[in-house]
């Protein structure tokens, strides 16, 4: 035994395995599917155990025409971002996105209050207009999202969607849903390993197995939080692979939507002359914190740029070389 085999840890939990998508074989109408997790070492060291499954990065789509997205992002979607539907194929055709996410922020009471029934029909078109996996996310108002996100369970179902958030003291209604019509779930944890553990838990004990539930333990972008952010990521995935069952579960990340928001992302050239090009710095911003993300054990980068996702793609393709 060599110095090397020495040092190298021994782990002795597996991340759960999850698949996204149900193609006609399944039942669904998906061309294609995802499936995360599997990992039995530290993020890309192969050398300590198997990770079979790369990360994936899913583009960002919404129900409706986003009136605070910074310039560089309207400039590159252009007109489609008029049309969930368009906006999809736009992703997936040119793009190449392997997944989807829809936020149905249009259902939001502040932003538009579409109903249960609007949302479930922008749901039905975007899964007509491509094959690949979709995430459904609601508007993040609990009320309307227990009225909406139901109704898009039972439009998808079959489809084997990932479908959140839930949070701790608000997740019987969509658990119920998901286990009707076969889909998966995302719990909500504020940046806290402990209610992270309680929201799996509890989801679990309402019927959903732990290998159909994904972690979103929130995120901060880069200069936002997101050391602490990474270092909760980085606790989560220790437990798992000491053994720790109930957090061996995967996570995604809303990269995009925490990247984009930074100040240093959205201030024109002339707020900001020191910064750099407008056009790329939001991009460097959101490939800067997914790359951080990834090193903590992220599994799913919803993400919005698709430089940024190129990037990305290109960085998760090198490091699970082995």
């Amino acid at each position: 035994m060599s110095i090397m085999d020495d040092a190298r840890d021994k782990w002795t939990g597996t991340i759960n395995e999850l698949t996204i998508g149900a193609t006609r074989a399944d039942g669904g109408t998906r061309t294609s599917v995802v499936t995360i997790g599997g990992a039995a070492a530290l993020p890309f060291m192969n050398f300590e155990g198997p990770t079979p499954r790369a990360p994936v990065v899913a583009m960002e789509i919404w129900d409706r025409e986003p009136d605070d997205w910074a310039q560089p992002l309207v400039d590159v979607f252009g007109a489609v971002l008029k049309s969930p539907a368009d906006w999809a194929k736009k992703c997936v055709e040119e793009f190449g996105a392997d997944m989807l996410c829809l936020r149905l922020a249009g259902t939001h009471p502040d932003f538009g209050d579409a109903s249960p029934t609007q949302a479930a029909e922008v749901v039905k078109s975007v899964l007509k207009a491509v094959g690949v996996p979709l995430i459904i996310w609601g508007s993040d108002h609990d009320e309307k999202d227990n009225e909406v996100l139901p109704r898009c369970s039972q439009a998808a179902a079959g489809e084997r969607c990932l479908i959140g958030a839930v949070k701790e003291d608000n997740y019987k209604t969509l658990v119920a849903s998901c286990l009707a019509d076969g889909h998966t779930i995302i719990g909500l944890s504020p940046i806290d390993i402990n209610i992270a553990k309680q929201i799996n838990i509890l989801v679990s004990e309402m019927g959903l197995p732990l290998n159909r539930i994904v972690m979103y333990p929130t995120t901060g972008a880069l200069g936002y939080g997101l050391e602490y952010s990474q270092s909760i990521q980085e606790r989560g995935r220790l437990a798992a692979l000491g053994g720790d069952k109930i957090m061996s579960l995967p996570i995604i990340c809303m990269v995009g939507q925490e990247a984009w928001r930074t100040k240093e992302a959205r201030a024109s050239l002339q707020e900001a002359p020191a910064w750099g090009d407008e056009a790329t710095r939001g991009i460097y911003w959101e490939v800067a914190t997914a790359s951080s993300l990834l090193q903590a054990g992220s599994d799913i980068l919803v993400m919005r740029h698709p430089a940024a996702v190129a990037a990305v793609k290109k960085t998760i393709n090198e490091l699970m070389v082995k």
